[in-house]
């Protein structure tokens, strides 16, 4: 257990008589022992071979075959982010869900793009070993070659900021927080459905911004889109693993950076949508185009994700609030924005692997 996220109280002088009512306002004002102290980051020294290839089922695909595959919101209450993006739902235990109903909910995922779940404490306080078995529903575990995770659950990616230490990916020579990415897409199978929730967080601020990369390619002429759909770009995980090389963030390496290339548009396998599927944080070159050519193309797709406020959707969180997104179809960025505060934001996250990127024409959705 890192030391570092360690609450100390303030020292009191030895020499300091308390009467009676000043002893009983100080226990008050103890601070009681942290209720996810067991999920705070531990960085092992574990070291892990290359991922490896696995043929992935996609849940949803399932639930198209149930008569109503929107059957586990029937008594549920839902809003609508965006009309694009987002949907908030309230009445639906995540935690109780059937297997049947998990399928519905990764379909619900693909179609809407992210789903925020209010009042899942439930959900929260169930501990790792349900965190594993829920993300494992919907795909291959995947465990973060830098990230903090909770002692023995290497499965379960942690982020977390307080007073005194940080543990994410962050750059403090930025102007801006705001950092767009889609989960590890340098991976040869990148995310899919993705569970994350927050244990602590600030009294105001650290909101999470999704964008749906749907939106973002529908808004791109006809004439470029079919210019995109013939590219494909590098994403690369070697600069995060130099991050944390230079002993910030825990300064652990797990498994050796990899880079992968995927098509520049995608299509989701169940939904067929397409999506543009390039990131700020880890795209970093269209692979046959010379440098300038590569560089100006990304600029203005990286600007145009940044700069879509139309094609994005905030999530500001509420104590049990449990969001899923689909990283195929959607980008997403943390805001830090309470650093002042010297207040805890610590947040975990079950990432389940999908299958490797679809290109535009490899899909065949005929059957």
């Amino acid at each position: 257990m890192s030391t570092t996220t360690t609450e100390l109280a303030q020292p009191v002088s030895a020499t300091l008589k308390l009467r009676p009512a000043e002893e009983m306002d100080k226990k008050k004002d103890e601070v009681e022992p942290y209720r996810y102290a067991h999920l705070l980051p531990h960085f092992s020294q574990d070291h892990y071979p290359p991922l490896t290839p696995f043929e992935h089922v996609d849940p949803g695909q399932r639930a198209l075959s149930h008569s109503n595959p929107r059957s586990f919101l029937e008594n549920a209450t839902l809003v609508e982010l965006t009309p694009n993006l987002g949907s908030e739902v309230h009445g639906v235990n995540l935690a109780e869900l059937s297997n049947d109903a998990r399928d519905q909910l990764a379909l619900e995922v693909a179609r809407r793009g992210v789903v925020v779940f209010r009042d899942q404490q439930d959900f929260i306080d169930r501990g790792p070993e349900f965190y594993k078995a829920w993300g494992s529903h919907f795909g291959r575990l995947h465990i973060h070659p830098t990230s903090g995770h909770p002692e023995g659950y290497p499965e379960v990616h942690l982020v977390y900021r307080d007073a005194n230490s940080t543990f994410n990916f962050e750059y403090d020579d930025s102007i801006t927080t705001t950092f767009w990415h889609s989960d590890v897409s340098y991976e040869l199978q990148p995310p899919g459905l993705t569970t994350f929730f927050l244990l602590a967080q600030p009294t105001t601020g650290g909101d999470t911004l999704f964008t749906s990369q749907v939106s973002t390619l529908k808004k791109l002429s006809p004439q470029f889109v079919a210019f995109l759909r013939t590219l494909k770009a590098l994403h690369s995980g070697v600069e995060q693993a130099d991050f944390s090389r230079t002993g910030r963030r825990g300064g652990i390496v797990r498994r050796e950076p990899v880079e992968n290339v995927h098509p520049v548009v995608r299509r989701h396998p169940v939904t067929g949508e397409e999506a543009l599927y390039v990131n700020r944080q880890f795209t970093r070159r269209i692979v046959g185009l010379k440098r300038e050519e590569s560089e100006s193309i990304l600029k203005f797709l990286f600007d145009h994700i940044d700069k879509s406020a139309d094609n994005q959707a905030r999530v500001k969180w509420q104590p049990n609030t449990v969001v899923l997104w689909d990283n195929r179809i959607t980008a997403h960025s943390a805001v830090v924005d309470y650093k002042n505060s010297g207040e805890r934001r610590h947040g975990a996250r079950i990432t389940p692997q999908a299958e490797k990127p679809i290109g535009p024409e490899e899909l065949d959705l005929s059957s």
